[in-house]
This record gives C-alpha cells, structure tokens and sequence, in this order.
C-alpha cells in the first residue's frame, strides 16, 4: 500500500459513499474531490466538501496513517492551514489543528471494494514478472489498448521536445541550427552521440552556412572541429583538409574538442566516427536547404532519397585516415535513415509545428516499420505486436515509464486491470 493508490482511489471515487463520516461521526457529502497537486503542499486543491451540513472549500491532504500527520510536521507548515478534511486508510490518531480544533478526518480502510485492492497488490507487488500485468494483458480490450499506444507515443514526443525547445533556446530559435545538432547527435548513435552532439554545438551554425557550398571546407571543418586533423599524416587528403582547417580555425576563431571523445572501440567499422563526420558532411553539403525540405514531406520514400547520397571517394576505401579498406559506397542503411526519422525529424517536425500551433500527421509514422530491440520483442511474446513505428515508439515509453516504475495507476491497462 502507498499514497499514490489513496490518491487514485479518492479521484476517482472509488470508495462506498454510503453514510460518509469523519471519525467523530459528522457527515460527510463530497461535491468536488479537488485537484490532485503534485508540487509541495496538500495533496489535493480547491476541494468542496460539505462537513455537518456545511459547506468549506479548502485542501485535502492523504496519509496511510493520520499520525502521519505529525510525522510530517504539517502542524509547523503554514501550507496546510487551509486543510479542511485529512483523509487515511487508517485512523489511529486524532489531530489536532494550530487552534487545538480537531482536523476532520475520514478514513478509507472499510470503504474500498476488496477486488480494487486485491487487483492493486496484484499489479504493484508482483516482483517476478517482467512488467507488472504481462499475465493479466490477455483480458484487456484490444481497442483500450491501441488508443493508449497512440496517446503514449505523443508523451514521448513531449518528452524529446524538452531537448529541442532547449536547443532552441540556445540558438535563438534557429530551426536549421538545430537540426544540425540533432542529426549529428544521432549519427554517432547511443555510443558517440553525446561526442557528436558536442562537436555540433563547438561550431556556430552561421560558420556551416558560409562553408557548406564547398564540400572539402565543410569536410575540414568537422573533422577539424572532432580533432582528428591535429596528428602528421603522410596523406595528401588528410594534409588537404588539414590545411583548409588551419585557415577556416584562424578565420573564425575556433576551438576544436578532443578525438578523445569519440569511441572506436567494439564498433563496426561502417559506425566509425571518421565515416559518420564524413556522412554528416555529405549531407549538408548535398542538401543547402535541408530544413525546409525536410518539414515539407509527407511520405517515407521522399526521406530515403535524401538520405540516399554519396560521400568522398577517399571514404570508399577508408575507415579511418590511416588505412586503406576494400570500396565500399558507405551508404546510409534504410533501418538508420528509419532512426532519423524517429529520433531526429518527428520530433524536431513535431516542435515547429506547434509553433505554428499546427498539429503532426501520425499516419507518416504509421508508414515506417516498427524498431527491432529487446523491449519490442519482449511486448511481442506477451502478444502485443508493434505493427509500425509509432506503436513500437509508444512500447518503449508504457515499458520505461510506467511498467518499470510500476505506474499502472497512472496507466489505462492499468486502470482497466485495476477495476475488473
């Protein structure tokens, strides 16, 4: 038993109202629970609560024991002066309010119907399974459960948007800057993209605009910026692009970060940040108008084609700048170009668009197929199949933020389960 089911069962009235009274016998009739507060203070507000044929407006405040009361030093807080009923699952003690009046106090121990509190301690104590109700989900309606799906992938939109509306405040609000930013963060994937996120952010995106009609100063300028032009290679390219570097970091006072940041170890040489930077740079250089391109298409084979370019031939036969490798095109992979889309674009599309307090369209996302990880293969065998990426998107959110964290009260599988 914890708070957070008191909170439920008192919001959504899930306790016999029959001859409600406090522990002194007043009567008690409840004309509106309040609203739930989740800062500091009382746990609900602006509550009307009629006490002895009397009408007050005030805070309700939950504790499992009213002496809780005491244990929580509310008597010293100013904040819970305007406390108008205490509300326990168990009463083993009077309180008593700064004027020595006693606090009314209901308690909700008798009153809640044992199978909501069975299902509960069902769902929340349950240590061995791998999310709470995976051996309950059979009995949950397919159609609750596809509108949960949906709602949960838009949370998840929420929650990448506070990155992005923080790099948008960084920046000023550039929308090409930080999609700048976001690609690079998520061309060096889970390993380097906090490294790449760092090499975009070391760079003006007013310095990538001036550059980036000329691909070998564009190409010098990251790699430059990554750290990777400092050693003496016996190579003409790399004494090429070191040299435009030179001129591009006095120009424009830069200052380069580590190549000590990006990790080669236990990658595949086609992730390698030397061909991710040279990727990057491709791309910014094939596409001038990158930002508007991208916000205007509504189909997933136009995103392919523009994630469908080539680099510098050097890299078609080099992993790094030091050796020589069978020619390959090193092209974009659709599964990456489908992480882009999810990661970077929806999101960052998602943002702009609330700007312009216009909504996004799922059904593009409904075009692209589900993630392949642990978590939706897991959901899969408990027969919940990701049919595309939205759902497999939302997936990860029910399992991170509600299953792990046991949530179900706040979940509707949850609140389904909980009141069968």
């Amino acid at each position: 038993m914890n708070e957070d089911f008191l909170y439920y069962v008192w919001q959504y009235k899930l306790f016999s109202s029959t001859s409600l009274s406090t522990s002194d016998g007043l009567k008690i009739h409840i004309k509106k629970a309040g609203t739930h507060n989740k800062n500091e203070g009382p746990d609900f507000l602006n509550a009307h609560i009629e006490i002895d044929n009397q009408l007050w407006v005030g805070n309700v405040e939950m504790h499992l024991k009213s002496s809780d009361w005491y244990l929580h030093k509310h008597e010293e807080d100013a904040n819970y002066d305007a406390v108008i009923l205490h509300v326990v699952w168990d009463y083993d003690a009077d309180i008593y309010m700064k004027n020595n009046k006693s606090l009314p106090t209901l308690e909700l121990k008798n009153r809640v119907d044992k199978n909501i509190l069975e299902n509960y301690n069902r769902l929340i104590f349950q240590k061995q399974n791998w999310i709470p109700c995976e051996n309950q989900l059979e009995f949950v309606d397919k159609f609750l459960i596809d509108n949960w799906l949906e709602r949960l992938y838009f949370e998840r939109l929420e929650q990448k948007s506070i990155i992005i509306k923080e790099l948008l405040n960084e920046s000023n609000y550039d929308f090409e800057a930080v999609l700048f930013q976001l690609i690079a963060k998520n061309f060096g994937l889970k390993i380097n993209g906090e490294a790449f996120l760092q090499l975009s952010k070391s760079i003006d995106f007013s310095v990538v605009r001036k550059v980036r009609f000329n691909e070998n100063q564009l190409t010098a300028l990251l790699f430059g910026q990554a750290g990777f032009l400092g050693d003496e290679i016996e190579d003409n390219y790399h004494q090429e692009l070191k040299k435009e570097y030179e001129y591009l970091k006095h120009k424009y006072q830069l200052k380069s970060i580590s190549k000590n940041t990006f990790q080669f170890f236990r990658m595949r040489p086609q992730n390698f940040p030397t061909i991710r930077i040279a990727q990057l740079a491709a791309l910014f250089f094939t596409h001038q108008n990158l930002f508007s391109r991208l916000m205007n298409i509504s189909k997933k084979e136009e995103f392919y084609e523009i994630f469908n370019f080539g680099i510098q031939e050097f890299w078609q036969t080099h992993y790094t700048f030091v050796k020589v490798s069978k020619k390959s095109t090193k092209k974009l992979t659709k599964t990456f170009i489908d992480l882009i889309l999810i990661n970077t674009i929806l999101p960052l599309k998602f943002v702009y668009l609330n700007n312009r307090n216009e909504f996004l369209n799922d059904d593009f996302l409904k075009q692209i197929k589900s993630e392949k990880n642990s978590i939706i293969s897991k959901f899969s065998d408990l027969k919940i199949e990701a049919k595309n990426a939205m759902e497999s998107q939302a997936l990860l959110t029910l399992k991170n933020n509600y299953c792990t964290k046991k949530r179900c009260l706040h979940c509707a599988i949850g609140n389904n389960l909980l009141r069968k």
